[in-house]
């Protein structure tokens, strides 16, 4: 070994023994960083193939569904995790220019965005068990969606009915079976809504900890010019749910909306 390596006095303080140098120890964290990306790129890949196959046996029952969503809750959300993303760009580069308070606040302001995507979330959510289209049987609600479920004194979430007068809009009347058979279709449709959205949720909620941990390290001056990796690496990793994100936006709130 090189004197370099055996005295401590030259080592960066977040070197790890077995690299010999800052860039190699960079280096191993990215790609380490890619291959567990990698992973998850899988992981939701196979959601979106087995979303796409019953989008197209079911398409009926997937504008009907997607329609039942609140678009405008989905593109403030939108909104917010761009701008998270911005904010942790930011953060990013202020770890790399050694300013210690702007990591901090740049950090906090992602959390505080990633924060309030969870609680829209948390609205629609609560608007879907409201309305009994939560697939299955919870806590004593069944699904419902040719029906209407009641909820503050009055009747909601009659997918069959609203089904019928869309259709009657648009000059392509079905019948009352017809509507009610894709009213109780949505079901598949809402079982890959509250799965992919919930994954995602899990992932924001993991990235919040982590930017958590962030931040502290930040606050206590880890983080310089010579020393991001940590930073850079969670701000892929965020970067990384919001894309994934930006996916699911089209594929869940938009289909068919505008008819022509």
């Amino acid at each position: 070994m090189s004197t370099s390596q055996t005295t401590s006095t030259d080592h960066h303080p977040a070197l790890v023994h077995h690299f010999d140098d800052m860039e190699q120890q960079k280096g191993a964290s990215t790609f380490g960083m890619w291959v567990f990306l990698l992973t998850e790129l899988m992981m939701f890949g196979g959601l979106f193939a087995s979303y796409l196959i019953y989008r197209l046996k079911f398409y009926a029952a997937w504008e009907a569904g997607s329609s039942s969503i609140d678009v405008h809750w989905g593109f403030i959300n939108t909104l917010v995790l761009i701008g998270s993303s911005f904010t942790m760009a930011m953060a990013v580069w202020a770890a790399q220019k050694g300013d210690k308070n702007k990591q901090v606040m740049f950090l906090i302001g992602t959390m505080i965005l990633g924060a309030a995507f969870l609680g829209i979330k948390g609205i629609e959510y609560k608007a879907k068990y409201d309305e009994c289209h939560i697939p299955g049987h919870i806590i004593g609600k069944a699904f419902n969606a040719s029906g209407g479920c009641m909820a503050d004194g009055k009747v909601t979430g009659d997918i069959a009915k609203e089904f019928m007068e869309h259709q009657a809009e648009i000059h392509k009347p079905v019948p009352e079976a017809f509507a009610k058979q894709t009213a109780d279709q949505t079901q598949i449709f809402f079982s890959f809504y509250f799965a992919m959205t919930g994954l995602h949720a899990f992932h924001m909620v993991i990235g919040l900890g982590l930017l958590g941990w962030l931040t502290l390290r930040a606050s206590r001056g880890e983080f310089s010019g010579q020393y991001f990796t940590p930073v850079e690496l969670g701000g892929l990793y965020w970067h990384f749910v919001d894309i994934v994100w930006i996916f699911l936006f089209p594929l869940l709130y938009l289909i068919n909306r505008t008819h022509g």
